[in-house]
């Protein structure tokens, strides 16, 4: 039997140490567990990579802690709007959503997307048409406040700065969560879902929900999850290319991730993290930041769950 694991990111780019208390970071962590052990039961239960990381994002998307799905940030307009993306390394089918409001778990919508049109990526109006048509209850906008939260963006309201999560250095933390996984017949697929930039502007799209960028499962390689500043990681087409080099230069999973996220995103002034997993089972999970919020388990005992490098 293959060796089964799951990776999940709730974002790279971390508080500052001095701002995360222990009973934070308990928090965290504590979420981070919940979501872990939700994939990884399907794992073990025998089910498919797919179902493992659509669940593991699903409870990271109820989590207020991250900037997806319940603790989304604020536009510029005091709305919400979310992306996700799924994909299969096995069909190599994917699915994903981007510009949506009101959608509690938008990452069953991207599967959805996949499972149920022809179509990849549904954006904007049409993706909330598709989502009625298939009877999706739209949440008051109330279910996504949360004061930090908007809080965050009150200061920075009505002036054309933005951030990208939990606290007022631009570049602390780069809300996104993600899963990827390896299932017992060796299949990997990967689920990325975001809320985006606080204070964002002109219906602005980040690299989450983007196959190839911020998302990419393909049996041959791995499957991979992005985390970072979306501008750099689309011009990088950075899940791609860590498949690319594990396909084309014969580099194991770990060398690819690590080639990609301290060199060549580096080399464009980007940063972030990414976890990826290849289907024999083996994690990677690097990141250039001060912290990327992480954890791992896999059926050959290994686990971690952690914060900071």
């Amino acid at each position: 039997m293959n060796t089964f694991s799951i990776a999940i990111h709730g974002g790279a780019g971390t508080l500052v140490k001095g701002m995360m208390t222990p009973e934070l970071e308990a928090k965290y962590k504590s979420a981070l567990q919940l979501a872990l052990d939700a994939g990884y039961n399907i794992l073990e239960n025998s089910g498919t990579a797919i179902e493992a990381v659509e669940r593991a994002v699903v409870v990271l998307e109820d989590s207020p802690l991250f900037n997806a799905g319940k603790g989304s940030v604020f536009t510029a307009t005091e709305s919400h709007e979310m992306d996700a993306s799924i994909m299969d390394g096995n069909t190599l089918n994917a699915g994903a959503v981007s510009l949506i409001t009101g959608i509690k778990n938008p990452i069953s919508l991207a599967r959805d997307v996949m499972d149920k049109s022809e179509h990849v990526f549904l954006a904007g109006e049409g993706a909330m048409q598709f989502a009625k048509e298939l009877n999706y209850r739209l949440e008051d906008p109330s279910y996504f406040y949360d004061e930090l939260r908007h809080n965050q963006w009150l200061e920075i309201k009505d002036t054309d700065s933005f951030q990208l999560d939990h606290s007022t250095k631009k570049d602390s933390k780069f809300g996104t969560v993600g899963a990827v996984a390896c299932d017992k017949n060796g299949h990997v697929a990967a689920a990325t879902s975001t809320g985006g930039m606080t204070n964002k502007k002109w219906g602005r799209v980040g690299d989450s929900p983007m196959i190839g960028a911020g998302n990419y499962a393909n049996n041959k390689t791995c499957a991979i999850s992005c985390t970072g500043s979306g501008e750099f990681f689309i011009r990088g087409v950075v899940a791609y290319d860590v498949a690319c080099l594990m396909e084309h230069k014969g580099l194991s999973v770990n060398e690819a991730s690590n080639e990609v996220i301290n060199k060549r995103i580096l080399d464009i002034k980007g940063d972030g993290g990414l976890i990826a997993v290849d289907t024999k089972g083996n994690i990677a999970m690097p990141f250039n930041t001060e912290g990327m919020y992480r954890a791992s388990k896999s059926s050959n005992g290994n686990e971690e769950v952690s914060i900071y490098k």
